[in-house]
């Protein structure tokens, strides 16, 4: 097998385990070391972070700290450096990278890519007819009242591969796509052309599993109880071959799992359509086949490409209404009617509930009758408001709050009852571009290429064609009780202000009974939280999976949306909390 390219990945988000850098370099053999940093919500955290310590900020500086420890290690080995780290400004962490490079007294080559930046063109832009309504929405950016705070296009690989062609050695990415940074160096190992789509399909596959890290390797795993440690998790690498197939494994003597499972969880994690959009190819995640082929490793092939969509992605944060939150503890009896109590107390110390944009009461019952300790007799009282006018917020608010502690219903206790916020929130919005609009722009010592997208290369469209599957009808006879998750399987997260649910099953019996089982009418019955918003649900009978996509439950994004869970990554399990009736046959 010395005709594959090792991709090893590092980071699932910023914040991830620093010593996985090292720990992947020094595990094994690898020929890529990638890291992925920039979830929707990291853009925001990287603008502030401009905003409070200078312009030239606005990248991941952990990600320095990596370098400084593996950058000998990969010099020796030959290993390539690909990470999206450089955020909102990849080309003064390229000069950070040079400067360690520098100390060290290591020869590498560092290339940066830019371009995705639309802020100082948004005006123009939209003049020429890019409207960038908001894909959850349906508002035109010119119709809103918002400021945009960042405007970033979504790249692909080919900057990427650009880069590795002319020699780079460490690569550093604005907001390209996730998989990106596994798409490039596979299409450059393999000098796959553009529109070698099955082969590019199969690397977006690769790299939506492993670009959050040791989570396909048995983190966050429906079923924990099968991973054997959770000790020092390995993290993920795929071994890509030259048709696209791959396989996925972690280094021996590490902790985690990977199994059909723990690809098969990741692959349903933070989807709509089994058609995976990507600026350089779609994936058709239903035509896969998924193996088992030794211990911790697992096969990925026959996964099908099409031409890439006429649109590129932008990721916009724009500034939103003032927001402040507090939340109280309820203790014991009459939980409805002290909250009743409370929050009128509440807003006519404030001066009426009436003076805000917005209010937003969640009275969160995870209080218990009978209770056998005080932990377990409390519910959260938790209450968000909005205004355009911030007087109305920060102290004022905070100190109307307060100053009912003594005068109020019995049982109370802070838990931020002082207020937490205050501050304008950040609103995720994203959009589309015209990909006849967009331009990498490749620096490698000096010198700039510019590299175009595939929509701009007048190739022939090619459309993979959708097979129907037939499946069995479900297994009959007697029914019992049982807990949704002692049958299947969940993986859940956030797009945007959408969630999903991904769900699978263990065997084809189980799978026959969850496609007629759970419609989208028994999955809102099921989660009755859920039932008010539009659901989709998008089936995927190779993998004995079906997701459910959830639109507007998470409002305008994690940055500014209400909910506890701000990025659904909860819903899953709450699902498998639920009890169903079940064929007593696939009980056992």
């Amino acid at each position: 097998m010395s005709d594959i390219i090792r991709i090893a990945n590092c980071s699932g988000f910023y914040g991830d385990r620093l010593d996985a850098a090292r720990e992947m370099v020094e595990g094994g053999p690898i020929d890529v070391l990638t890291g992925d940093y920039l979830a929707e919500l990291t853009m925001s955290i990287l603008y502030a972070q401009i905003q409070t310590r200078g312009e030239n900020m606005g990248y991941v500086g952990t990600f320095l700290k990596q370098v400084k420890e593996v950058a000998k290690t990969c010099a020796e080995k030959g290993i390539k450096i690909v990470s999206n780290a450089g955020g909102l400004n990849p080309k003064s962490m390229a000069g950070e990278v040079e400067k360690i490079l520098d100390e060290l007294g290591i020869e590498a080559r560092v290339a940066y890519i830019d371009g995705d930046n639309l802020l100082e063109d948004l005006d123009a832009l939209q003049s020429q007819g890019e409207a960038f309504t908001n894909l959850d929405t349906g508002v035109d950016l010119s119709d809103s009242d918002q400021k945009a705070l960042t405007a970033n296009i979504y790249f692909g690989g080919w900057g990427i591969k650009e880069a590795l062609d002319q020699g780079a050695d460490i690569v550093i990415c604005p907001r390209v796509t996730d998989a990106a940074v596994v798409i490039g160096p596979a299409a450059w190992k393999f000098n796959w052309s553009r529109n070698d789509y099955d082969a590019l399909a199969g690397a977006l596959a690769a790299g939506h599993i492993i670009e959050c890290g040791a989570q396909c390797t048995g983190g966050n795993y429906a079923f924990f109880e099968e991973v054997p440690s959770f000790r020092d998790v390995g993290y993920p690498i795929a071994e890509i071959e030259a048709d696209g197939s791959f396989t996925i494994t972690k280094h021996p003597g590490t902790g985690g799992l990977v199994s059909v499972g723990t690809i098969t969880a990741q692959l349903l994690y933070e989807i709509s359509t089994p058609a995976y959009y990507n600026p350089d190819v779609i994936a058709h995640f239903d035509t896969m086949s998924i193996e088992q082929v030794g211990e911790d490793r697992v096969r990925v092939s026959g996964c099908r490409g099409s031409t890439p969509p006429p649109t590129h992605k932008v990721c916009f944060n724009t500034l939103g209404p003032f927001k402040q939150s507090m939340e109280v503890l309820l203790t014991g009896l009459d939980i409805e009617q002290k909250a009743e109590i409370y929050v009128d107390q509440v807003f006519h110390n404030l001066g009426g509930m009436e003076q805000f944009d917005d209010v937003d009461i969640q009275l969160i019952r995870s209080d218990k009758e009978n209770p056998e300790t005080n932990e377990v007799a409390h519910a959260a009282l938790r209450i968000t408001v909005t205004s355009s006018d911030p007087k109305k917020l920060g102290r004022l608010f905070s100190a109307k709050v307060t100053e009912l502690a003594l005068a109020a219903i019995p049982g109370n206790t802070g838990r931020g009852a002082a207020g937490f916020g205050g501050g304008p929130a950040t609103i995720h919005w994203p959009a589309l571009i015209d990909s006849q609009l967009v331009t990498e722009r490749v620096h490698v010592e000096g010198t700039t290429t510019d590299v175009l997208p595939t929509q701009r290369l007048d190739l022939e469209d090619m459309y993979y064609q959708e097979v129907p599957v037939d499946i069995p009808p479900s297994p009959g006879g007697s029914t019992t009780t049982i807990a949704f998750g002692r049958l299947f399987g969940t993986r859940s997260g956030d797009k945007g202000g959408n969630a999903n649910c991904g769900v699978w099953a263990l065997t084809d019996e189980a799978y026959s009974f969850l496609n007629e089982y759970l419609t989208v009418d028994e999955f809102k019955r099921l989660c009755p939280d859920m039932a008010q918003y539009k659901v989709e649900r998008y089936d995927m009978a190779n993998m004995r999976a079906m997701n459910f996509y959830i639109k507007g439950v998470l409002g305008t994004g994690a940055a500014s949306n209400h909910r506890i869970d701000k990025q659904a990554k909860s819903l899953g399990e709450y699902l498998r909390a639920k009890h169903i009736e079940a064929p007593q046959v696939l009980v056992g």
